[in-house]
């Protein structure tokens, strides 16, 4: 019997990865507690209990007397059992919580197992994991044992075992897919220098690499665009825009708002601030559908963006010093204060041109009468060309040239008809290429 004790301790530590001395650990409380109520003593009553690793006999100690664990009886043998099995939980559920700690931020797939008010509970391995509806891409639907991959978000303790949270909306399941799908991206060949996604729509991604003979878009995309397939039809069918990472800023947010073509770009690095023009045709597309386009662009590159088409322009074109009263020294305090243009000037109000330094409230009513002059004398924006711009830009990506790799996206009214085939990665003409390893 005792022989048998060590193989089932073996056993466990093999099937469950439990440590072995855990297990000697847990056998030895659970025989010290039962010898005790054995014996009929008291919960203050000094016992213990040892195991002999090399034979696996038990010898239990109980206020200074030694008890034979054959003589416990059958009450505090269920007792020992079920202290046994209730400590293996614990420590199963222990080495379930630390395994799954170290793999916060990787990619896992499991089984649909079940439903729970809305939430999916997956099986992967011998752990259970909770998929949030606020987590899943819209629209998407499950059956019970369908395959699902998960971007491991949390793992945390609770009263019933380590609860692990899985989701597929985050920008690291976008990082994940890509660097499962790209071998040049897990061999850092190829670099993600950015990430902006509305979880079920669109991704904008920025990509370079360490490598000039490997094309970072084309590895991505694949041959015939296989990878990025890939990843599209595990996104449910989420546009995918993979751009070619740059360091002049105003390359990498032409790039950031394609398909768009850009006619001209003014950048305000101090203020992380940017004004593009586009042609009267590209306006729509520049902005996107209900301002995703550029929405997207400015989380990606890191700064607030405004489009303007060329023939809306003539305000905005003209210099602030143009007008009575700036100066230098006076421009450069507005621009610190993000005052880049006529319109942002005329649309400030008194009270927020006084709390710029240097600027009292007679200079700041002067400037307010020359910027809504200005603006009175150019024709009236129309609501489809009056500036949008995103107020929250995310944190700065690394700049870049465009590259889009999405399938061909259905117009809304305000937005042209988009060509029947995407731009080639590369910006040239062609299918694009695999990137050689």
């Amino acid at each position: 019997m005792n022989g048998e004790l060590l193989s089932i301790l073996s056993a466990i530590e093999r099937d469950k990865g439990i440590d072995r001395e855990v297990l000697i650990q847990a056998i030895e409380s659970a025989v010290a507690t039962a010898a005790r109520k054995s014996e009929g003593v008291s919960e203050e009553t000094e016992a213990s209990a040892v195991l002999d690793r090399k034979t696996g006999r038990i010898v239990a100690v109980v206020d200074g007397r030694e008890i034979d664990s054959a003589r416990l009886t059958r009450i505090a043998a269920q007792t020992a059992k079920q202290v046994i099995i209730q400590k293996i939980r614990e420590a199963e559920r222990d080495v379930i919580f630390l395994e799954f700690q170290e793999r916060v931020g990787d990619i896992v797939t499991g089984s649909v197992h079940r439903f729970e008010r809305g939430d999916i509970i997956i099986e992967i391995g011998r752990a259970e994991a909770i998929l949030p509806k606020s987590e899943r891409i819209p629209h998407e639907e499950y059956h019970q044992g369908d395959m699902v991959q998960g971007y491991v978000l949390d793992v945390r303790k609770s009263a019933k075992g380590p609860s692990i949270v899985l989701s597929r909306t985050h920008e690291g399941f976008i990082r994940g897919l890509f660097a499962l799908e790209v071998p040049e991206i897990s061999e850092g060949i190829v670099e993600i220098k950015g990430i902006a996604r509305e979880a079920g729509d669109r991704t904008k991604i920025a990509v370079s690499s360490k490598d000039d003979k490997v094309d970072c878009v084309g590895a991505c995309v694949g041959m015939r665009g296989t990878r990025v397939k890939n990843i599209v039809r595990e996104l449910q069918g989420e546009k995918v825009d993979i751009i070619r990472w740059h360091e002049n800023s105003s390359e990498f947010i032409a790039a950031a708002l394609s398909p768009a073509k850009i006619t001209e770009i003014e950048a305000y690095p101090e203020n992380k601030q940017a004004l593009v023009i586009v042609g009267d045709d590209q306006l729509s597309l520049a902005i996107g559908k209900k301002g995703q386009n550029v929405r997207l662009a400015s989380k990606l590159t890191g700064w607030q963006l405004e489009i303007k088409s060329k023939t809306k322009t003539s305000v905005v074109e003209t210099s602030l010093r143009s007008l009575d009263g700036i100066g230098p020294a006076m421009e450069e305090r507005l621009k610190k204060a993000g005052v880049l243009t006529v319109q942002q000037l005329a649309a400030v109000t008194l009270q927020q041109l006084t709390g710029i330094e240097g600027i009292g409230e007679k200079t700041a009513q002067k400037l307010l009468e020359s910027a809504n002059a200005a603006l009175a004398a150019t024709p009236q924006q129309t609501t489809d060309d009056r500036p949008q711009t995103t107020a929250e830009p995310a944190s700065a990506a690394p700049e870049g040239q465009p590259a889009s790799t999405d399938e061909p996206h259905e117009p809304s009214p305000e937005e042209p008809e988009a060509p029947s085939e995407p731009p080639a990665p590369s910006g040239e003409s062609g299918e694009p290429q695999e990137g050689q390893g």
